[in-house]
C-alpha cells in the first residue's frame, strides 16, 4: 500500500482506514435494478450495420428518419426493471371470468413478464381479455410511477426458464405513463399548479407588507424583499427554460474523463455508463485516471476494461478506453487535468466516479455547443439511491429543484454558476487555457483542494457562456448517513463561499438581471443565520411577539419547493421537500458561519484524501494517548 507522507506508518494507515470505515458506516443503498442485456454495450451503435439502434427499439418506419427524440422516448419506455410483484390476474375462459395470482418478474412502461402456472399460461394464450392488478413499489421503477395499477393487457408469448418456471409476457394496452396521466396526474398537476400560484401570491402579499412597514426596520425588510425576489424570479425563469433539442447530425468528438479515488463499489458501473452511449464510436473515448486509490478501485478498473476488450472487441475498446494510475495521490484536479491532456477530442466531459450516465446523456450534452460562444454545459444530476431512507429522499428533491429550477433559470441567461461534477462538458481548449491557474489556485494563501467544478466554471464564465441541458441525465450516489452528508455539505459550503466571492468580481459584467440575481443569491445565505436568530430569538425575547409571519414565510417557501417537485417530477417524494427545508433551517443553515472561519481546511471528510488521513491519524493518536 502506498503511503501518504512519511509520518504515517503502515500500521497507522491501516488503523485510520478502519477508523474511517467505522465512522462513515452506512446502510445498503436501494437502487433501481435494470434488467441486464446479454451485451455489455447494448446501446453503442453497431458500426457494422448489422443491427441499428432503431431496430433495437422497434420504432415505426415513419419515425426513423427525422425525429430522434421519438427513438429516445421509445428506448426509455422499453427499459425493463427487475421486480417482485404480486399480481392479480383476471381473464375470460369459456365466457367465464377466472381470477388467479401470478408474480411479476420484470416490468417496463409497456409490458410485464409474469411467472404463472403452465395451465394459466395456456389460458392466457387463448384469451382476448386480460386484467392485471398490482402495486408499483417506490424504488422499483423511476420516480413518478409508484402507484396502484389496474390495467388491461394482451398476451404476447410464454416460455420456460432454465429453472423450470413458466414465464408469460404480456403487453399493456396503454403505457403506464398514459395510465398514470389518467389515474393521478391530472389531479396532482391541478393541485400543484394551484398551490404554486397561491403560494406565490401569498409571498408577494407578504413582501408588499414589507414595503409598507419598511421604515420601521429597514434592514430586516430589505432582506425579506431580496430573499422573496430571488426565490420567485428563479422559479419564474426556470419555468421559461427549455432544453436544446437533439440534432442527430451534430456529433462533435468527445473525451470522457473519470477521476477515481477509492470508488471500488461503483467504478465499473460508472465506466459502463460512459462507454455504453448512443454516440458514434469514432467520436467517443473514455479515460479513467485512478488517483492512487488505497482500496481495490484500480484492480476493478483494469478488470472491467479487460473484460470489455475481450467481449466487445468489435467496438474498438482498445483505442477508445484508456486507464492510468497516478504514482501518488495528487488530488481530483490533477486527475482531471491528466485526463484532459490525454484527450484527443475537442470536448471533454468530466464524470464523477460514482455517477452513472443515461445512454443518451452525451448526445444531449453536446447540443448547446452548436453555439460557438458556449464554453461549458452541465447535465442534470438525479439521485440514484433515492429510496434508501428519508435522508436520500430529501436529497432527491433538493437535487431536482437545484437543477431543474435553479440551474435552468441561470441557463436562461447563459450564465450557469456551477457546472456540476457528476456530469459537465467543456471545450478542451478552454480547460487547457486555464489549467495552470486551476491547478495552482489559492485563496487567502491556502491551496484549493476541492470545489474543482465551481472553480473551473468561474474560469470559463469570465469570458464565455455556460449552459444547462436538462435532457442530459446522470444518476449519482448521495450520502445515506447524516454524518457523511453533513461533512459533504460543509465541504460544499466552503467551496461555494470561496468561489462565490471570486465570481462576485466579474458577474456584474453579465446580463443585468442575471448579475442582480447572482448578488441576491450570494447575500441571502450569507445573512440567513443572522436573520433567523433575529426573528426566532431576539424579537420574541425583546418584544414579546411570536414570529408567526416569519414561520409562515419559511413554510410557504418550503411548500413552493415541494409543489414544484410534485408538478414537474410527479413523484411521491414531494413531501420530503418540506422536511428538507426544516432540516436546512435546523441544521444546514448553521454550517455557514462555521464555513466563514474554516474555509482554509483541506479535508474532504467523505474520502480518505491525504489531508483526511493525516487528520484521522492525529485523531487516532489522541484517542490512544487518552486511553
Amino acid at each position: 500500500m502506498l503511503l501518504f507522507g512519511s509520518s504515517i506508518e503502515m500500521a497507522g494507515t491501516w488503523s485510520v482506514n478502519k477508523l474511517f470505515q467505522q465512522e462513515n458506516k452506512k446502510e445498503e443503498d436501494t437502487l433501481l435494478v435494470v434488467k441486464p442485456d446479454r451485451r455489455l454495450l447494448s446501446k453503442v451503435p453497431d458500426q457494422e450495420g448489422l443491427r441499428t439502434n432503431v431496430d433495437r427499439r422497434r420504432v415505426k418506419n415513419n419515425e426513423r428518419s427525422n425525429d430522434f427524440s421519438s427513438l429516445v422516448q421509445s428506448e426509455i419506455m422499453g427499459r425493463r426493471y427487475i421486480v417482485n410483484y404480486d399480481v392479480s390476474i383476471e381473464y375470460l375462459r369459456d365466457d367465464k371470468t377466472v381470477k388467479c395470482q401470478g408474480k411479476g418478474i420484470d416490468i417496463s412502461t409497456t409490458g410485464m413478464l409474469l411467472e404463472v402456472s403452465p395451465d394459466i399460461a395456456q389460458d392466457l394464450s387463448q384469451t382476448s381479455s386480460i386484467k392485471l392488478k398490482f402495486v408499483i413499489a417506490p424504488g422499483t421503477m423511476p420516480e413518478g410511477y409508484e402507484m396502484n395499477v389496474n390495467i388491461a393487457a394482451k398476451y404476447i408469448r410464454f416460455s420456460h426458464s432454465d429453472d423450470g418456471r413458466t414465464l408469460c409476457g404480456v403487453e399493456f394496452l396503454e403505457s403506464l405513463a398514459q395510465y398514470a396521466t389518467k389515474k393521478k396526474n391530472w389531479f396532482m398537476l391541478s393541485v400543484a399548479a394551484f398551490l404554486i400560484f397561491f403560494i406565490s401570491a401569498c409571498i408577494l402579499l407578504m413582501r408588499a407588507e414589507s414595503v409598507l412597514y419598511f421604515k420601521f426596520n429597514k434592514v430586516l425588510y430589505t432582506y425579506s424583499i431580496i430573499a422573496a425576489t430571488f426565490l420567485l424570479t428563479r422559479y419564474l425563469f426556470g419555468s421559461f427554460y427549455r432544453p436544446i433539442s437533439i440534432d442527430k447530425d451534430y456529433t462533435p468528438g468527445v473525451s470522457i474523463v473519470i477521476p477515481c479515488f477509492n470508488e471500488e463499489q461503483w467504478i465499473q458501473r460508472t465506466i459502463s455508463g460512459c462507454i455504453n452511449q448512443d454516440y458514434p464510436i469514432n467520436k467517443l473515448e473514455v479515460i479513467i485516471v485512478d488517483d492512487c486509490s488505497n482500496d481495490q478501485s484500480f484492480a476493478k478498473i483494469k478488470e472491467f476494461v479487460e473484460e470489455l476488450m475481450i467481449k466487445e472487441e468489435r467496438y474498438d475498446i482498445k483505442n477508445r478506453v484508456q486507464y492510468i494510475r497516478q504514482e501518488t495521490n495528487a488530488g481530483k484536479r490533477e486527475a482531471l487535468a491528466k485526463g484532459t491532456l490525454m484527450a484527443k477530442h475537442d470536448l471533454v466531459v468530466f464524470v464523477d466516479s460514482d455517477s452513472f450516465l443515461d445512454p443518451f446523456a452525451i448526445r444531449n450534452l453536446v447540443q448547446p455547443f452548436k453555439d460557438s460562444k458556449m464554453g461549458g454545459v452541465s447535465g442534470r444530476t438525479d439521485v440514484a439511491n433515492t429510496y434508501t431512507n428519508a435522508l436520500t429522499k430529501m436529497q432527491a428533491v433538493r437535487y431536482y429543484i437545484a437543477f431543474r429550477i435553479m440551474k435552468a433559470a441561470e441557463s436562461y441567461f447563459d450564465a450557469v454558476t456551477c457546472l456540476s461534477g457528476p456530469l459537465s462538458c467543456y471545450r478542451k481548449d478552454l480547460v487547457l487555457q486555464y489549467m495552470d491557474a486551476w491547478l495552482n489556485q489559492r485563496f487567502l494563501g491556502e491551496k484549493a483542494t476541492f470545489g474543482d467544478d465551481r472553480s473551473m466554471t468561474n474560469f470559463i464564465l469570465r469570458e464565455h457562456r455556460t449552459g444547462y441541458q436538462d435532457t442530459a441525465i446522470c444518476n449519482t450516489i448521495v450520502p445515506n448517513s447524516h454524518r457523511v452528508f453533513l461533512k459533504q455539505q460543509m465541504r460544499w459550503k466552503r467551496s461555494w463561499l470561496r468561489e462565490s466571492l471570486i465570481a462576485a468580481g466579474f458577474m456584474w459584467k453579465k446580463e443585468p438581471f442575471m448579475a442582480l440575481s447572482f448578488y441576491m443569491g450570494l447575500l441571502v445565505p450569507l445573512l440567513a443565520p443572522i436573520i433567523v436568530l433575529y426573528n426566532l430569538i431576539y424579537i420574541p425575547i425583546t418584544h414579546r411577539v411570536f414570529p408567526l409571519t416569519f414561520i409562515v414565510g419559511i413554510a410557504l417557501m418550503a411548500l413552493l419547493m415541494s409543489m414544484a417537485q410534485l408538478l414537474l417530477r410527479k413523484s411521491s417524494t414531494w413531501i420530503y421537500g418540506l422536511w428538507f427545508c426544516l432540516y436546512y433551517e435546523a441544521v444546514l443553515l448553521w454550517q455557514m458561519p462555521i464555513a466563514w472561519v474554516t474555509f482554509w481546511k483541506t479535508t474532504w471528510g467523505t474520502r480518505l484524501t491525504p489531508a483526511d488521513l493525516l487528520e484521522l491519524a492525529k485523531k487516532n493518536r489522541g484517542k490512544q494517548t487518552r486511553a
